[in-house]
């Protein structure tokens, strides 16, 4: 059994998906972020950076084993699985280039680029523009090798998992699918897999009224509404 410390975001829609696609039970432990609950004692025993997700492996080898950062937890699911990662060679070097690409280029500078277009005060306008090139450099790297591969990997893996909910808030970040279309498409199939539906209803009950009715919304609009919404976009 694995427990999944949770909030709905993008690093956690990530580890959900990973959980619902290979089949391992999984029992949700929700982490509210907005009431600072993943800076409680309790839960930095498992995470000391004090973010989610956070899994805990309650039936491991040696006893219950957390683990902290999304990409540790994909890897780790992987390996336990033996599922979405292949074992060796260059099919599992590629699946870790793209999933390290997600952890240390789209995903910090996603993040920046949401931040300063929708939270930041007046006056960051340098930052929010350059995050925002920045994030559109990234989405044409990631736009490229989709033009030419079904999935990251080649086989749909824990790279694609890693990557879609980051790309969920395309809009946020100051991105088009239309100047990005094969990263278009491939968010479009990722998001009708029946396993990336169920895990991105988990944990709804932990959000706000008005997010929740985006997130209800057919996958297709999801993002663009969600943009198209925002109070503070530069």
């Amino acid at each position: 059994m694995i427990e999944l410390y949770y909030h709905p975001t993008p690093n956690t829609w990530k580890v959900a998906i990973m959980l619902e696609e290979c089949g391992l039970p999984y029992e949700l432990k929700l982490v509210n972020i907005h009431q600072s609950e993943q800076f409680s004692p309790e839960f930095q025993k498992i995470n000391p950076n004090g973010r989610v997700p956070a899994i805990v492996d309650v039936e491991a080898p040696g006893g219950p084993l957390p683990i902290f950062e999304s990409g540790a937890i994909l890897l780790y699911l992987a390996e336990k699985s033996g599922r979405f990662l292949a074992s060796t060679g260059f099919d599992r070097a590629v699946a870790l280039e793209w999933l390290f690409w997600q952890m240390s280029a789209l995903g910090p500078i996603a993040g920046q680029a949401h931040y300063f277009r929708r939270y930041a005060p007046s006056g960051n306008e340098h930052a929010s523009d350059r995050f925002t090139k920045e994030a559109a450099r990234l989405y044409g790297v990631l736009d490229r090798r989709l033009g030419d591969v079904e999935w990251l990997a080649g086989e749909y893996g824990i790279a694609d998992m890693a990557c879609w909910g980051w790309v969920f808030y395309h809009r946020m970040h100051g991105q088009s699918f239309e100047d990005f279309p094969h990263v278009g498409n491939w968010f479009r199939k990722m998001s009708d897999r029946p396993a990336v539906g169920r895990a991105k209803r988990i944990g709804l009950d932990n959000v706000s009224s008005d997010m929740l009715a985006v997130y209800e919304q057919p996958y297709y609009n999801l993002a663009d509404d969600y943009g198209a919404a925002a109070t503070k976009v530069r």
